[in-house]
């Protein structure tokens, strides 16, 4: 990978992997729906500009049943669900257990028409992140922390849901626009909720960096950089990222919010990392086969699939 593509894997990895710090301090003074908010119409501002200049709105017409589907369990639900959650959970906590959607993605897959056979490994995987989450959800099963595990396993189940809808329904709708319409959606969606529990002080200052934070750099920033990302390294090495991002969660919640880093902590990370790892390895019968799942393009030439693919969870 060039020197260019580990700083955008690099950049990726922070910014999809800081949002449940920035959440934590947000939900402090201001509501789930306004944190929602804030943050898709921020994030929307910035991208519709964007994909108007680039045009192909049509596109985004045709494919609008399968898109309002994916911003449902792609950002409606999820982060809303995700920001409740985390008035009860610690942001650490909360980015391991969405470390094991690539593991759900998995069985989701291959129980809904995915013909790939699942190997000995990719079964072990499986079985070694569960283990990962239940060791991290295990001492927390009572009271409000069951009630906030239970709405983040559902984020899990719509992250894991969100990808199968673009791969059979939006191949056709490129990335930007698949982000901005759904950030600009969700916008619209919280709208009423927004002005109905709107804060009546003006939160601190330390709330408001985190909420511009959210929309600025955490959505509209992170998918400009995924998009160039892709185009640079594609799809396969780009989506790795994706398992830095609970470390990069732990270690904001330590560094930022004096959050603790227990032993507990560090077996269930090591599991369900390992486990994503295992989980979603690729089988490759001989070397020309495994030269796509090295990344599908070459530097600074963007791929057919690695074009239209869609985000991975923005948390």
């Amino acid at each position: 990978m060039s020197r260019r593509g580990w700083m955008l894997f690099a950049l990726m990895g922070v910014l999809w992997g800081i949002p449940y710090l920035m959440i934590k301090v947000a939900v402090e003074s201001v509501s789930v729906p306004m944190v929602v908010f804030t943050r898709t119409a921020l994030g929307a501002l910035v991208l519709l500009p964007l994909v108007i200049r680039s045009g192909q709105l049509g596109t985004v017409r045709r494919h609008w049943r399968p898109l309002l589907a994916f911003t449902a369990v792609e950002i409606l639900g999820p982060w809303a669900l995700l920001s409740d959650a985390e008035n009860r959970l610690t942001s650490s906590m909360t980015g391991l257990l969405i470390a094991a959607v690539p593991i759900v993605g998995v069985v989701l897959a291959r129980f809904t028409g995915d013909a790939e056979r699942l190997g000995p490994v990719r079964w072990l995987g499986l079985l070694v992140g569960l283990a990962g989450v239940g060791v991290l959800a295990a001492p927390h099963l009572s009271g409000g922390s069951a009630w906030a595990i239970g709405e983040v396993m559902l984020v899990v189940l719509g992250y894991s849901i969100a990808p199968i809808i673009t791969m059979r329904k939006l191949q056709d709708l490129p990335s930007l626009h698949m982000a901005a319409f759904a950030l600009a959606i969700a916008a619209l969606v919280y709208t009423g909720p927004a002005i109905a529990t709107w804060p009546d002080a003006m939160p601190s200052g330390r709330v408001l960096a985190a909420l511009i934070a959210l929309g600025l750099v955490c959505t509209a920033l992170a998918f400009i950089v995924f998009f160039e990302l892709i185009r640079e390294v594609g799809t396969s090495r780009g989506m790795v990222f994706t398992y830095v991002n609970p470390a990069v969660a732990v270690a904001a919640g330590v560094v930022f919010l004096g959050e603790p880093l227990t032993g507990t902590i560090i077996a269930s990370f090591a599991l369900i990392l390992g486990g994503s790892v295992l989980a979603t390895a690729r089988r490759t019968s001989s070397p020309a086969a495994a030269e796509p799942a090295r990344g599908g393009s070459v530097a600074g030439e963007v791929a057919p699939d690695d074009a239209k693919s869609a985000p991975e969870p923005a948390s």
